[in-house]
């Protein structure tokens, strides 16, 4: 099964554009597995976005362009850009604030935790600067090699690719996978025909895929278990009809 996800299935505006992986299968799920929601986010320096609640959320903030000053209720401050990421496991209630610096461009994932009301944590890890060319790199999983660890079965790679790289996906170590290939940046090409413009990606079954850029692009890939169970109520990661 390989279904392919454009831009007309996306919700927001043109600040924030909103992905449920889940709604086109039409199976009463709005996500896939333990993966919710996806946002692409392009904003302005200068934004404030205030002190909110997000509850059983696990929330990887993905950031490609600009620097964001977070702030939350267990008194961390810290400063995410392109070479910091940072995953919040709010379990149960927890607040934080967004100060934009300058343009933002990035990817805020909302995970389905394992069980609801955890104690929450937030974590931080230092990236490579030269980021991860024509190789997939590992940003966060449920292994226990990973320093950004989630509960719940899950994975998310990226790869920036090169004109005229071409990739298959990396080995997972989930018995049974779902695969979500997102373009980030520029267009890729899927087995030889399907077609991926900026912000639009596939779901698969299909390991065995592999794909291509006529160009200079970013992609992005998540990688659950789709029967696994996972707490589907969080404030964004939940299921909505």
């Amino acid at each position: 099964m390989t279904t392919k996800l454009d831009l007309a299935m996306k919700h927001g505006n043109r600040h924030i554009s909103m992905l449920y992986p889940g709604q086109p299968l039409g199976l009463g799920d709005s996500g896939i597995g333990s993966i919710g929601r996806i946002d692409q986010a392009d904003i302005q320096g200068g934004t404030t976005i205030r002190m909110h609640p997000h509850r059983n959320d696990e929330i990887l903030s993905y950031f490609r362009t600009g620097k964001v000053v977070h702030t939350d209720s267990a008194g961390t401050t810290e400063i995410i850009s392109r070479n910091k990421l940072m995953l919040m496991k709010a379990g149960r209630v927890f607040y934080h604030e967004e100060k934009i610096l300058d343009r933002l461009e990035g990817l805020q994932i909302f995970i389905r935790p394992m069980t609801a009301d955890y104690e929450p944590e937030v974590l931080f890890e230092e990236l490579d600067p030269e980021d991860s060319p024509d190789r997939w790199r590992l940003l966060a999983s449920d292994r226990p090699s990973s320093h950004l660890r989630f509960t719940s079965r899950t994975e998310i790679f990226d790869a920036s690719l090169s004109s005229g790289t071409t990739l298959a996906f990396p080995e997972t170590e989930l018995p049974q996978a779902m695969y979500i290939l997102y373009a980030f940046q520029g267009s890729l090409l899927v087995n030889g025909s399907i077609a991926l413009s900026k912000g639009e990606s596939i779901l698969t079954d299909d390991a065995g895929l592999s794909f291509s850029a006529s160009s200079r692009a970013e992609a992005v890939l998540f990688i659950t278990d789709p029967g696994q169970a996972c707490f589907k109520q969080g404030m964004f990661s939940g299921r909505i009809h």
